[in-house]
């Protein structure tokens, strides 16, 4: 990994009929945004120069043809395509999805193959990206293939992070995936990436139980008792802060969130739902455990309010960041792990403060 100046960030522009082109332009119109990254957006610079008069954005788009002649200090437009392509904003079309997925799959081969460093994504329609050749639910499937590593969508504001043991999975078939080989291994990896790309060295993981009270000792379900709770022991036991499985109702509107570094939900709807609560348009779609980063921000296309200049670019501006913060940790923790020394001093900074 390069050292970190000039971090180059990849962008895939999502579905064009949404949001994500307006939040893409408007993070880019501070001009300070330019001087702690490079971007470059995977799309046409025609037709996001369409709406960047639509939006009567400031941003100042530069076009190029190849990534060899990305120029820092500009928002940089890869013309990954000639011809026109009509928008309609708000509305789900079949051959937009076609470009949002040539738009992601040019920017992760560019990850894959260091030309960028970091990808951020804009929102896509999961319904009419699917096609012969994308099959898949979303974005972090498809990096999961592409990537080394095993993927975990954790969603990231501020010291608020949530994991998720299944991610996009029916509620019907949550238990029957929930195993202990993956229990462990969802675990390991949110407790690796808090380590390697959050700089905390000791994490504290609290798990939520499936079941209503946690199963109460097995009365409501038997999942936290036969599956959960002997692998968090065994982790336990082996230096890992790992605790639980508690139950899900009471534990964010109790704050108990806030006396552990992670928290991972059993599925989607119980870690999201109370994410976005309670950090809705400044929260990040993190994708951990794979060998390269990649953020998201934390909403959809909101075809309810595409084209009318309304949208709130916060989340996407705060998924750029934390991509840029994660490749500086990223560096950090390769230096510490070649000298150990460095961790010792960093502690002895911390206690003398």
């Amino acid at each position: 990994m390069k050292r970190a100046e000039n971090i180059i960030v990849g962008i895939s522009i999502g579905d064009l009929n949404g949001i994500g082109s307006e939040v893409v332009l408007k993070t880019f119109e501070d001009s300070r945004m330019l001087e702690c990254c490079t971007p470059v957006i995977f799309a046409n610079v025609k037709i996001l120069s369409f709406v960047k008069k639509t939006f009567e954005s400031t941003s100042m788009l530069h076009g190029i043809d190849q990534l060899s002649q990305i120029v820092p200090g500009k928002i940089n437009v890869l013309n990954l395509w000639k011809e026109s392509v009509e928008l309609n904003f708000g509305v789900n079309d079949e051959n937009v999805g076609k470009y949002a997925i040539k738009s992601f799959t040019a920017a992760t081969q560019a990850l894959k193959e260091g030309l960028v460093d970091v990808l951020v994504t804009a929102p896509i329609n999961k319904y009419n990206i699917q096609s012969e050749e994308f099959k898949f639910p979303g974005h972090t499937d498809y990096l999961n293939q592409e990537l080394e590593g095993n993927a975990l969508m954790l969603m990231v504001q501020d010291n608020l992070r949530v994991g998720l043991l299944t991610d996009h999975v029916p509620v019907n078939e949550v238990a029957k995936q929930l195993t202990p080989e993956l229990i462990r291994k969802k675990i390991e990896t949110v407790r690796q990436t808090l380590v390697q790309d959050f700089g905390i060295n000791k994490p504290k993981i609290a798990v939520l139980g499936l079941n209503p009270h946690s199963g109460d000792n097995g009365v409501i379900g038997k999942e936290e008792v036969e599956v959960m709770m002997p692998v968090i022991r065994d982790l336990f036991s082996k230096g890992s802060l790992v605790f639980g499985p508690f139950p899900a109702d009471g534990f964010f509107g109790s704050n108990q969130y806030e006396k552990f570094d992670a928290v991972i939900a059993a599925y989607h709807d119980q870690g999201l739902i109370p994410f976005k609560t309670l950090s809705f348009g400044k929260g990040v779609n993190y994708t951990a455990g794979l060998d390269k980063i990649r953020t998201s921000p934390d909403h959809g296309t909101a075809y309810d309010i595409a084209g009318k200049g309304m949208a709130d670019h916060n989340s996407f501006k705060e998924a750029v960041y934390l991509a840029i913060d994660v490749f500086h940790s990223r560096i950090q923790h390769q230096e510490i792990s070649r000298n150990p020394m460095k961790i010792k001093e960093k502690q002895l900074e911390k206690n003398n403060r």
